[in-house]
């Protein structure tokens, strides 16, 4: 079986875990969390990381900050129409008006002149943006187009890891980003997520929203700040609640994981990118390909392809043993749980992408002889169909 994913945790990653078990540390969040979320945030260039319990939890916790930081205008929050099922439902979850964007046919991301259309007339407070299987969308605009409408861009980066834009690393755009370190993702903390911001009022609501709603993560300043707003006492305020908060915190056995992953995100992320250039040199698919940007780092979480023979090829790589997959969550706005509160919504590009759309794998495992094979197989069916036509 060629899988889509392998764990990233190695063999010398257990024996080190084992080691410092050893030492019979703490385990529940502590100083190695913090150290864990200080090497992130120098890898990828932002002031702060808050790790918790997954990428899904990170974007509830986005959303939940601005929501109770009083930083939204109305509720209306856009929503890419491809994308996981957690950019859409923190949004339902807190109240808030999802409004769904197309995709575009390039990148698929957001469909920009659908984008700006949503914009001016609804007016929102939120773009959730989404860079889809780790391809670079067109950050300038994106950018502009969110100043330019006063809208809050927030990028959920988890299958971006490591990605570039003109230099630039993907979650570094937004006022704040989440990322994923679930299993099979560009690093792994077995479950985990992240979000970096570079605002410091926001770093602080997270923190105190991500345990409970307390103060006990943030700055002595902020704590007794908070304390004297209130009335509390210092005894007090060990159980004094000043948000309405979550528990998504992560371990520092998780966080102990990660340390050693970020060493290796740069040069797995070009492992990916090599794997994601031969794909697009030796798949030979006149109907879709995606689109790169000159100066971008592709680090491809899964590499994606656009066919009307879709259900063959798939059929055909099953039976060959190569793991294969839907592209991400089709149509936001056909799954059940929208379509049960706000009716179907058919979108024009991201409907013809969930009806073809599907990906084949894509880490830093795979070697070039897999994905000439899987390569093969997708080029004869293709062709076997268009001689058909012919």
């Amino acid at each position: 079986m060629i899988t889509l994913v392998k764990d990233t945790i190695g063999n010398e990653d257990i024996d080190r875990l084992v080691e410092w078990l050893k030492t019979y540390p703490r385990l529940t969040k502590g100083p190695i969390t913090l150290d864990f979320e200080r090497k992130y945030s120098e890898w990828l260039g932002r002031k702060y990381s808050v790790f918790v319990n997954s990428g899904s939890s990170a974007n509830i916790l986005m959303l939940s900050a601005l929501q109770q930081g009083d930083y939204l205008k109305n509720d209306k929050v856009v929503v890419p129409s491809i994308a996981w099922a957690t950019d859409l439902s923190p949004v339902i979850q807190l109240g808030l008006k999802p409004v769904l964007c197309d995709s575009n046919m390039e990148d698929l991301s957001v469909d920009l002149e659908h984008l700006e259309r949503i914009f001016r007339e609804e007016s929102p407070s939120v773009l959730m943006f989404v860079s889809v299987l780790g391809l670079v969308p067109n950050m300038d605009k994106i950018v502009n187009l969110c100043d330019e409408y006063n809208v809050i861009l927030l990028e959920d980066t988890c299958e971006s890891m490591g990605c570039e834009y003109k230099g630039q690393k993907l979650g570094t755009f937004g006022r704040m980003s989440s990322f994923s370190t679930f299993f099979g993702h560009h690093i792994s903390t077995i479950e985990g997520g992240f979000i970096s911001t570079d605002d410091f009022e926001l770093y602080e609501l997270l923190l105190s929203i991500r345990s409970h709603g307390w103060d006990r993560d943030l700055s002595a300043e902020t704590q007794y700040q908070l304390q004297q707003d209130w009335g509390v006492s210092k005894f007090d305020a060990m159980f004094k609640f000043y948000y309405s908060g979550f528990n998504m915190r992560s371990t520092d056995l998780q966080a102990y994981i990660g340390l050693a992953q970020i060493d290796k995100i740069d040069d797995w992320g070009k492992k990916r990118e090599h794997n994601y250039n031969l794909y697009y040199s030796l798949i030979k698919n006149d109907y879709w390909k995606p689109k790169s940007y000159h100066n971008s780092l592709t680090s491809n979480f899964a590499y994606p392809i656009i066919s009307p023979h879709r259900d063959k090829i798939v059929k055909e790589l099953q039976k060959n043993k190569v793991e294969v997959r839907p592209m991400v969550c089709g149509s936001m706005g056909t799954q059940p749980f929208y379509v049960k509160k706000y009716g179907r919504l058919e979108l024009p590009n991201v409907t013809e992408v969930d009806r073809h759309g599907f990906y084949v794998p894509n880490h830093p495992s795979l070697i070039e002889e897999e994905i000439e094979f899987i390569c093969d197989i997708i080029n004869k069916v293709i062709d076997n169909e268009e001689n058909k036509d012919s």
